[in-house]
């Protein structure tokens, strides 16, 4: 029992400095992951010694890894992969290639072994899926044009783990010279594997699942959620690929089917309960001694990991036709160490490439990393400046843009200028269509654009946050702005460039939360438009009609409840359902009885 108690009482004190760590960084702004990190640097083994033994606490913190990839592949779905199967292929490898190329010329030159320096390029390319996922899910940036090239360059990487493994024994001579093709055929059988598993599993976990809800236990179904995740990871490991990837490819998995939104809800406190765990884990791995025997060296490799890092992925970016805007965020969301950086470096030593103090001033780097990035990341949305720096290659390598409209689109006047060609973007415009008023789109995605235009329709290349971009589509003559993206943070710099050059007119904004709401009309927007709100509308009137409810008293009712609701829930549009049954306003909705 000694060992269990020593266990818990560590999980307590680490728990406990967590929180603390966390509500007093909160006070300034600060996210709470470094707080994590700073903990476990300070209470592990290298500092306080708060933490005797760490390999528990790993062990506990890989499980929260699981978790936390496992419940961002329930948000992203397997049939969504294909929308980024370019930024997969191609800007991962531009990444990860030139990420590597530009560390091996910058180490050799500098006298390290070519072997050495090859290992070294690649731990540096390597990005942290942990700590850039967790943050594009809070923000709800998954689906952004940066979030979706940043979970393409992520997913690439975790693909690189059967190479590289098989690599290092290479590189420290221990393996003969047909390995080109020994790396070659894992990495085929690895990826025939994944294919296999997702497709057996495709028709087996929906069945599955199935049965367990025919139970109805939550506990069941729980433990079947945990299954899934924990046996896809440990499947993945076994063939040689990342337990994270594996997670990953799980949650996306069940995500296709009618039990996601489920797991999500039963696994999201656990999912945060262990990720905070890891965080802690990995600030453990800080070792003072390095920061303070040489604190030069290890600022210079900081001082260039991160910068350059963001960079190059950066311009990976933008050579996959990315706009500035979201180039430059996915170079930041990409510019730190990564998980699986440290694997590599330990199988390194193990070989005898590395040095124990070599593992230690990386690591310890690694880990800096990070937290500089995770502050870089708050202040992304923010760096105009870098933005305006990238606009002339922007242009260079992007696709026709608005600056090159159609003869019939350079002049016009009463249009209805739509931001984004998604399903909303698409609905709305076939809407316009049928009444006939002219309408122009902008698209940041350049397949999509392409695309479009193949079929005639007037979409154009170009971020609606740009002044330039604002004059090139004339919105000072248009009838109205309909905003359909899903980056929050662009969709308010959107909103207070167009303010700023059109004071007068209409914009209409999709956004989630009705949180959102207040301060997006504060900004400047005309109407705003809820997914929270128009979609409880919808069900409650779909529900009402399925328990048999005719379609005049599915309006009373409907009405009736957002009578009853707060002032700041409503919309433009659900103020019509209370104009169209006479119902009084929120104010007097004291008066509707139950």
């Amino acid at each position: 029992m000694g060992s269990e108690q020593g266990l818990l009482g560590e999980l307590a004190v680490i728990g406990a400095l967590a929180v603390v760590a966390a509500v007093g960084l909160r006070r300034i702004r600060v996210p709470a992951t470094i707080g994590f990190l700073l903990v476990g640097s300070v209470a592990g083994p290298n500092a306080l010694g708060l933490v005797g033994n760490t390999d528990d606490i790993t062990e506990i913190a890989e499980v929260g890894v699981i978790l936390l990839l496992f419940a961002i592949g329930l948000e992203f779905s397997l049939s969504r992969l294909r929308f980024i199967w370019r930024a997969v292929a191609v800007g991962g490898s531009i990444q990860v290639g030139a990420t590597t190329a530009i560390a091996i010329i910058v180490l050799t030159g500098a006298g390290v072994s070519a072997e050495r320096a090859t290992i070294f390029g690649f731990v540096v390319a390597l990005s942290s899926t942990v700590v850039v996922l967790r943050v594009l899910q809070a923000r709800g940036e998954l689906e952004a044009p940066h979030g979706r090239f940043t979970v393409g360059a992520l997913i690439f990487q975790d693909l690189l783990v059967v190479p590289l493994t098989l690599l290092v024994p290479v590189l420290a001579g221990h393996e003969g010279s047909a390995v080109a093709v020994e790396i070659g055929w894992a990495l085929l059988r690895a990826l025939l594997a994944v294919a296999a598993v997702l497709f057996v599993a495709r028709a087996l976990v929906p069945r599955l699942f199935a049965t367990v809800d025919a139970t109805r236990t939550r506990e069941v179904f729980l433990l079947a959620v945990l299954s899934i995740a924990l046996g896809f990871a440990w499947l993945m490991s076994e063939i040689g690929l990342s337990f994270a990837l594996g997670a990953f490819l799980a949650g996306m998995l069940l995500a296709d089917t009618d039990y996601g939104h489920r797991a999500i809800t039963d696994v999201i406190l656990l999912r945060d309960t262990f990720t905070s765990i890891f965080f802690v884990s990995l600030g453990m791995l800080v070792d003072w001694d390095v920061v303070l025997d040489d604190p030069v060296l290890l600022a210079l490799i900081v001082a260039g990991l991160v910068p350059g890092k963001a960079v190059i992925a950066t311009l990976a970016a933008l050579a996959m036709r990315y706009p500035a805007r979201a180039a430059l965020r996915a170079g930041v969301y990409l510019a730190q160490f990564g998980e699986f950086g440290f694997v590599l470096l330990t199988l390194a030593a193990s070989e005898g490439l590395l040095g124990p103090a070599d593992v230690r001033l990386l690591v310890t780097a690694g880990v800096f990393s990070m937290v500089l990035s995770r502050l870089a990341m708050s202040l992304a949305g923010e760096m105009h400046a870098g933005e305006a720096l990238l606009r002339p290659l922007e242009r260079l390598l992007r696709v026709r843009g608005i600056d090159e409209p159609r003869p019939e689109d350079a002049a016009l006047s009463g249009h209805v200028l739509v931001v984004g060609y998604g399903v909303a973007g698409g609905l709305v415009t076939r809407s316009l269509r049928s009444i006939g008023p002219p309408y122009v789109v902008l698209e940041l995605d350049a397949q999509r654009v392409r695309d479009a235009r193949e079929h005639g329709a007037p979409v154009y290349y170009g971020d609606i946050t740009s002044r330039e971009v604002i004059g090139h589509a004339r919105v000072e003559a248009a009838r109205a702005l309909i905003l359909l993206i899903n980056d929050p943070a662009a969709v308010r710099r959107a909103i207070a460039a167009v303010r700023e050059a059109c004071p007068e007119v209409p914009i209409l904004v999709r956004t989630h939360y009705v949180g959102d709401r207040d301060d997006l009309l504060r900004l400047g927007a005309t109407e705003v438009v809820c997914e929270e709100l128009e979609g409880g509308t919808e069900i409650s009137g779909h529900l009402l009609r399925t328990l048999g409810v005719d379609r005049p008293a599915i309006r009373w009712h409907i009405g009736h409840a957002l009578a009853s609701a707060d002032q700041h829930e409503l919309t433009g549009a659900t103020e019509e359902w209370l104009a169209a049954t006479d119902l009084p306003r929120p104010e007097s909705a004291g008066e509707v009885g139950d």
